[in-house]
C-alpha cells in the first residue's frame, strides 16, 4: 500500500500499466514523464510512440485508474504527446535525413486503388498530428498530385554546392514530391531502368523533407525496378500490399508480398480495397462486386495481418478526382473510417517493430 503521495509512488503505481501493443510497462518504456504533485493534484506527461495511437484514450484511462488508487488524490491531469521512434538502421542502406520511417504502399497489379490507399493513409496520419511525406514513385503514372489537390502546383528547385534540392509541395498536411511536377500533363515518361533508379534516389535524397515521422512511398504496380531501387537504397519500416478480393488481383498481390519478404522488408499487412460496393441511394446495402473474403484468406495463408477492408464508394472516387481525399471530404463515410483504421494500424505496427 502506497502511503505517501509523491512522484515516486505515482511511478510505482503506474509501473504495472502496459502499452497494449508493446506489452511493456509504460514506466519502463519511459513513456511517463514530468510527474508533479500539487497538494492532491497529480499531473504527468504520457509520451506515446505515435500520434496515431488508436488506443490513446484507453491508455489514459488505465493510467488514471492506477493513480486513483493512491491516497489523497483529488485530481489527475494527463498531458499526451508523442515521439515516433526511428526505424532500425541497416549497414548497407542509407537513411534519409530527418525521415524516421519509410513505408511502401505497393500492389501486384494496377487498378486496385493503391494510390487511393496511399494518399488517404498519408492524410489520415497527418490528421493525427504526425509529420508526413508522400513520395510518388510511380514515375510512369504519377497521379498523386491530382489526388492530393496539387495538380497545378509547382515545386521549387534550388541549386546548392552538393546538387539540386527540391522543395516538396504541401496540402492536407502532407508534403509531396512526384514526377508529375517535373513534366507536362500529357508528356509520357519513356525511360529504361537506370533513369528511373536515378529519379527515385533523387526524390529520396535530394528533397528537403525536413522532419518526417512517416514517409509513405506510393509504388508502381508489380515487382520491377522501382521496388528494387527503393528496397536496396533505404532501410524500410515495412510494406503494405493493396489488393481487391478478385482472384487475379490476389494472385499478383501474393507475388508482390513475397518479393518484399525476399528483400528482407517487413510486410505490415494487406489492405483489401473495393471490398464491397455501397450504393449511394441505399447505404444499408452492399454488393460483393469483386468477390469476398479474398484478402482475409490470403493474409491467413501467408501469415500476415489484414489491415482492413475498404468499401467501394462513389464519394471515394470523387474525392480522388477533385483533390480532396475521402478522409477529408467525408470523414464519417464507411471508406474514410476504414482508411483511418488502416492508417492507425500501420502506425502501431511500425512503432512495435522499432521498439522490439
Amino acid at each position: 500500500m502506497y502511503q505517501v503521495l509523491d512522484s515516486q509512488s505515482v511511478l510505482e503505481v503506474l509501473r504495472p500499466v502496459e502499452d497494449p501493443e508493446l506489452r511493456k510497462s509504460l514506466v519502463e518504456l519511459n513513456m511517463i514523464r514530468n510527474v508533479k504533485i500539487d497538494g492532491g493534484k497529480v499531473s504527468f506527461t504520457l509520451v506515446l510512440t505515435t500520434p496515431a495511437c488508436p488506443l490513446r484514450e484507453f491508455i489514459v484511462e488505465d493510467c488514471k485508474k492506477a493513480v486513483n488508487k493512491l491516497p489523497g488524490v483529488k485530481d489527475i491531469s494527463v498531458e499526451v504527446t508523442a515521439e515516433t521512434p526511428q526505424q532500425k538502421s541497416l549497414p548497407d542502406r542509407t537513411g534519409v535525413d530527418g525521415v524516421k520511417n519509410i513505408i511502401a504502399v505497393s500492389s501486384g497489379k494496377g487498378g486496385v486503388g493503391k494510390s487511393t490507399v496511399a494518399v488517404n493513409v498519408a492524410v489520415a496520419l497527418a490528421q493525427t498530428g504526425a509529420k508526413v511525406g508522400l513520395l510518388d514513385a510511380d514515375i510512369y503514372g504519377p497521379n498523386d498530385p491530382t489526388m492530393l489537390g496539387l495538380a497545378n502546383a509547382q515545386i521549387t528547385v534550388r541549386a546548392t554546392d552538393t546538387g539540386d534540392i527540391l522543395e516538396p509541395a504541401f496540402n492536407h498536411g502532407v508534403k509531396l514530391v512526384s514526377m508529375g511536377f517535373l513534366i507536362d500533363r500529357d508528356q509520357p515518361v519513356i525511360w529504361r531502368g537506370p533513369m528511373l533508379n536515378g529519379v527515385i534516389r533523387q526524390f529520396l535524397y535530394q528533397v528537403q523533407w525536413g522532419e518526417i515521422d512517416y514517409l509513405i512511398v506510393d509504388m508502381p504496380p508489380g515487382t520491377g525496378d522501382a521496388q528494387l531501387t527503393l528496397t536496396q537504397a533505404v532501410p524500410m519500416a515495412g510494406a503494405v500490399i493493396v489488393t481487391t478480393p478478385q482472384t487475379v488481383a490476389l494472385l499478383d498481390s501474393r507475388k508482390g508480398l513475397r518479393m518484399f519478404q525476399q528483400l528482407n522488408v517487413p510486410v505490415l499487412g494487406i489492405v483489401e480495397n473495393m471490398s464491397y460496393f455501397i450504393p449511394p441511394d441505399q447505404p444499408d446495402k452492399q454488393y460483393d462486386i469483386f468477390g469476398s473474403g479474398g484478402g482475409s484468406k490470403t493474409a491467413a495463408e501467408l501469415g500476415v495481418s489484414l489491415l482492413g477492408c475498404v468499401p467501394l464508394e462513389i464519394s471515394t472516387r470523387m474525392g480522388g478526382d477533385s483533390g480532396v481525399p475521402i478522409v477529408v471530404a467525408d470523414p464519417d463515410s464507411a471508406s474514410a473510417k476504414a482508411l483511418t483504421v488502416i492508417a492507425l494500424a500501420i502506425a502501431g505496427k511500425v512503432s512495435v517493430a522499432a521498439l522490439t
